[in-house]
C-alpha cells in the first residue's frame, strides 16, 4: 500500500492529503506562482480549496510568511478565482 503525503493548511492549519491542497510556489528565482503539477522546485506553501481558509492566510500573511516573499494582489486575485472556479465544480 503506497503511502499518502500529508501537508498542512495555512489557512485552518489541518493537515490533508497533498493532491487535496493548492500548492503556491516561490521559484529559485523569487517568482511565485501556483504549481498545478506539485513537482515544481522552489519553497512551497499549501492551502485547501476553500475561500475561507484562503481568507484567513490572507489576512494573516501566512501565505507571505511561509514562501518568505511578498505577495501581488494580482497572484491573490488569480487564487481566489482558482478556489472559487473549484468550489462551483464541487
Amino acid at each position: 500500500m503506497k503511502r499518502i503525503p500529508l501537508r498542512k493548511c495555512l489557512g485552518c492549519n489541518e493537515s490533508k492529503p497533498k493532491n487535496e491542497l493548492i500548492r503556491i510556489l516561490r521559484s529559485p528565482e523569487g517568482e511565485v506562482f501556483i504549481d498545478k503539477t506539485g513537482k515544481a522546485s522552489g519553497r512551497g506553501a499549501y492551502i485547501c480549496n476553500s475561500r475561507t481558509c484562503f481568507l484567513k492566510a490572507k489576512k494573516a500573511k501566512r501565505i507571505e510568511r511561509s514562501l518568505e516573499v511578498a505577495i501581488s494582489e494580482e497572484l491573490f486575485a488569480s487564487l481566489e478565482k482558482k478556489i472559487d472556479e473549484n468550489e462551483d465544480q464541487a
